[in-house]
């Protein structure tokens, strides 16, 4: 028989069928005559029980062998039962199976099993990101994770727009921050050789850098994994109108915090004909798309957040859903946190009109100033990336970014700059190299139109929904500075 997923075995009706179910074992209870298995299979938070009664056994059940079989389990063992569905009397499920035959697939020795059924550290499951996905925060995790995956190309679908895959390896640097993980087929062994044998006839260590021939390379360049899709969409969206990747991004920033991660997805839609009104409008309906999503289809995963990780975290995010989002400009939000601080307001970084706004001054402007989520709108240009269109003011751009109450940023977008005068200036201005963004000015030599777009990166939108405190708990296999083991 197929084995019945554990979620729809307890939403069926108790009507005597046979059913088979497979999964790992959570725990054994073995009072004399009675004999209780919890089991999961990852398809739901809740586990299913299976019984056994030795003085009522059912007449077609293989009683030795379940005798047998029993004897193997320990919790992480793999079972196969097959059984028949019945209502339970035990409180807080609605059925249960009693059992006519078991195998044990896997034992589980549990003098070895690293998950143990005392309280484990994140850290501790992080050590062990091969078997966390069986523990229950992280099924719940892994779980909204596809859940929220789905959503995004719902919403997206449901509009039009047209799903691209970006490329993984560039040579263009969307962000200008150069940080970047290089792709090369080239010795590095050889080229370190090299390097020491020129340093000791005359050249400086400094310029060993110009030994490499890149030619010799496996794409005939410098090439690096990328840190965005952004720009290639863009060429996209000027031909479709409207576009979305979804797929990883990576960034070699030496950053060893709980928000940081080298390896990440980013969800970044582009819309030909959209100005900065516009981006702001789709991006406060994706926000409450998306938490409205996870508040329906994950409810009770969400409900063990909010009793276990976040308390409150389910009342936050309907708040969000409900809320009308607040815009203001960069200038009056510096305004407002300047007023705050000359009033008494505690900030480590002194809030000024051309500093990047920090997680602490967003979080005081959502969840002191305004109550909700706030669009902060028209930054300096000098804190921003060069492809954002520019204010006729000559100091800001039309970039925005959503902030929200708990964690701060959640998305950060712009109208771009069209005009092919006024981009290639600023990446002069910059320092940067033209001839790598040649492709890129073309689309404002042919065919330019106004078009905006966003980037949400989907761990941090996991962190949010779930409330999980390091970003590192929200991806199957964490990528970080000196974390790279499986």
């Amino acid at each position: 028989m197929v084995p019945v997923l554990i979620k729809d075995l307890l939403t069926s009706e108790p009507d005597g069928r046979k059913v088979s179910v497979s999964g790992w074992v959570r725990t054994v209870r073995d009072s004399k005559n009675l004999v209780f298995i919890q089991v999961n299979d990852g398809s739901c938070f809740a586990n299913i029980q299976l019984t056994f009664d030795r003085n009522a056994p059912s007449n077609n059940a293989n009683v030795n062998n379940i005798e047998a079989e029993l004897k193997k389990l320990n919790t992480g063992a793999s079972i196969r039962a097959e059984g028949i569905l019945i209502p339970s009397p035990a409180s807080g499920q609605a059925v249960e199976v009693t059992l006519e035959d078991l195998t044990c697939i896997g034992t589980c020795n549990p003098e070895e099993y690293p998950l143990q059924k005392n309280k484990m550290s994140m850290e501790y499951l992080r050590d062990n990101a091969h078997l966390r996905a069986r523990t229950n925060t992280f099924g719940a995790v892994f779980r909204v994770r596809n859940q929220m995956a789905f959503a995004v190309h719902s919403f997206f679908q449901e509009r039009g727009f047209v799903y691209i895959n970006a490329p993984e390896i560039t040579c263009s640097d969307c962000e200008g921050a150069g940080e970047m993980f290089q792709v090369t087929t080239l010795s590095m062994e050889k080229i370190a050789e090299m390097g020491v044998k020129a340093g000791q006839g005359g050249m400086k260590i400094e310029d060993a850098h110009k030994i490499v021939d890149y030619s010799k390379d496996f794409f005939g360049k410098k090439a690096s994994l990328t840190v965005s899709g952004q720009l290639e969409a863009e060429t996209m969206a000027t031909a479709l109108s409207r576009v979305y990747t979804f797929g990883p991004t990576f960034r070699a920033e030496n950053s060893n915090t709980p928000r940081h991660l080298a390896e990440f997805w980013m969800i970044e839609p582009e819309m030909a004909f959209y100005d900065l009104d516009d981006d702001m409008d789709i991006q406060e309906d994706f926000v409450k798309y998306l938490l409205n999503w996870a508040l329906t289809k994950c409810r009770s995963d969400l409900e063990f957040f909010d009793k276990r990780i976040q308390p409150g975290l389910i009342e936050s995010l309907t708040k969000v859903v409900d809320a009308k989002f607040v815009r203001i400009s960069y200038t009056d939000a510096i305004a407002k946190l300047e007023e705050a601080a000359a009033k008494g307001a505690k900030f480590e970084f002194k809030p000024y009109w051309g500093c990047d706004i920090a997680t602490e001054h967003e979080r005081y402007l959502t969840e002191k100033i305004f109550g909700c989520p706030v669009m902060v709108y028209n930054y300096p240009k000098e804190i921003k990336s060069f492809y954002m269109k520019q204010n006729e003011d000559g100091k800001t751009v039309k970039a925005v970014d959503v902030l929200v109450p708990g964690i701060g940023e959640l998305i950060g977008g712009s109208e771009r700059e069209e005009s092919y005068e006024k981009l290639c200036a600023e990446i002069e201005r910059r320092g940067m190299d033209k001839s790598i963004y040649d492709w890129y000015l073309d689309l404002r030599k042919f065919g330019t139109v106004p078009h905006s777009g966003f980037g949400l990166g989907f761990e941090r939108l996991i962190r949010y929904v779930t409330g999980m405190e390091n970003i590192r708990d929200v991806i199957p296999y964490p990528r970080a500075p000196k974390l790279a083991d499986f």
